[in-house]
């Protein structure tokens, strides 16, 4: 109760900017269209927390229904759920995880008014190695390529799982972020692997063939760079590269991990402050000027290495800068004691976490009320 009403409080004081009314796609559902109005006027009021995969698995646990290392620590579920189809027509995705019970979490979610989006680390299709195989594949699979065809039996694979995501009779809308990290060179689909005209090309034929051709209403699609390949002095331009244009994107995204041990980053927790804050912000007018919504669609620190970092690295300049207007921030999965961005029970910064989900900034499932409506 005092989470909600110190929710209120911040919203009232917060002057919400003008929005589209409506995603790209003008046949979209009903519940679809309430969720990205919906999205549009909660990132004036705070941010929704995300987890990836955290129904699925946990440091030390995998597969035991209703927990979450999140619910663990603070008692609550994430507001938004991470899923990723890569490894697509298999029995277990990328991960590990069933798609059959992937399927039920997301009507779960669905169900308890939480919010689902998946990523897709989809496999090389030129050589069948995984999404970190940069043998060149874009020309390859886009209309009159040799792949073509293998490709749009992947779209189609990708289609009927989206079309299987139900409650009943209705579909649940689903945040869709293909290509990511796009302006990077570590993905088959990464900058210097394929002109940015054929990026475009690529996004512009998927979102066109799940839409109209396969028929899918419920999708918001969302367009996410990475950080580390953005000129932040010019940070307006740097995000643009690559962008298939205002009808083919819902959702300005942003990921930006801030491992203190990767090769680009060797700036200190305040100057990652600092950068964080100058993206989201150029980030979140960008979205205003296009009238759509922005979120923070990746990031973490491996391990959680700073006890105070959801409190001191994310929650201060996200408050501290009123132009920034995300709708979530997700970050990644808790694969185990090693590889996590969350932290578990007895991990040394699941106190500062308490301090993270009690600020009436942030926003868990527990705070959602009627998003699809």
């Amino acid at each position: 109760m005092i989470r909600s009403l110190l929710y209120i409080l911040v919203a009232s004081i917060v002057t919400i900017p003008t929005f589209a009314q409506h995603p790209l796609d003008p046949q979209a559902t009903a519940g679809t269209a309430s969720l990205y109005r919906n999205l549009q006027s909660l990132s004036t009021k705070g941010i929704l927390f995300g987890h990836h995969e955290t129904d699925a698995y946990g440091v030390g646990w995998t597969g035991t229904e209703g927990r979450s290392d999140i619910k663990d620590v603070c008692g609550a579920y994430p507001a938004v759920h991470g899923w990723d189809l890569g490894k697509e027509g298999q029995r277990n995705n990328i991960d590990g995880v069933p798609f059959e019970s992937m399927h039920r979490w997301i009507r779960d979610v669905y169900t308890r008014g939480g919010i689902n989006t998946i990523s897709w680390h989809v496999d090389n299709p030129v050589t069948g190695g995984g999404s970190w195989d940069t043998t060149r594949a874009v020309q390859s699979i886009l209309p009159g390529g040799k792949q073509h065809a293998d490709f749009v039996q992947r779209l189609d694979r990708v289609a009927a799982f989206l079309a299987a995501c139900r409650h009943g009779h209705s579909p649940i809308p689903i945040i869709f972020r293909p290509f990511h990290e796009h302006n990077g060179n570590w993905f088959w689909w990464g900058k210097g692997l394929c002109t940015e005209e054929e990026y475009i090309q690529l996004w512009r034929f998927t979102i066109d063939y799940l839409k109209n051709t396969k028929g899918l209403h419920h999708i918001l699609y969302a367009f996410s760079p990475d950080r580390s390949r953005m000129n932040l002095k010019d940070a307006r331009s740097s995000y643009l590269y690559g962008y298939p244009g205002d009808d083919y994107v819902d959702i300005l995204g942003y990921d930006n991990y801030m491992d203190v041990g990767i090769t680009w980053n060797k700036k200190s927790p305040e100057e990652q402050a600092d950068d964080l804050r100058t993206g989201l912000s150029a980030v979140s007018a960008l979205a205003r000027e296009k009238k759509k919504v922005a979120a923070f669609t990746e990031t973490g620190l491996e391990g959680v290495t700073n006890p105070s970092w959801y409190t001191d690295i994310i929650l201060k300049p996200l408050k501290s800068d009123r132009s920034i207007q995300m709708a979530y921030i997700m970050v990644w999965r808790n694969g185990n004691d090693k590889h996590h961005y969350a932290p578990y029970p007895g991990h040394p910064a699941a106190a500062d976490f308490q301090v993270f989900y009690q600020d009436p900034y942030t926003v868990f499932e527990n705070d959602l009320e009627a998003v699809y409506r």
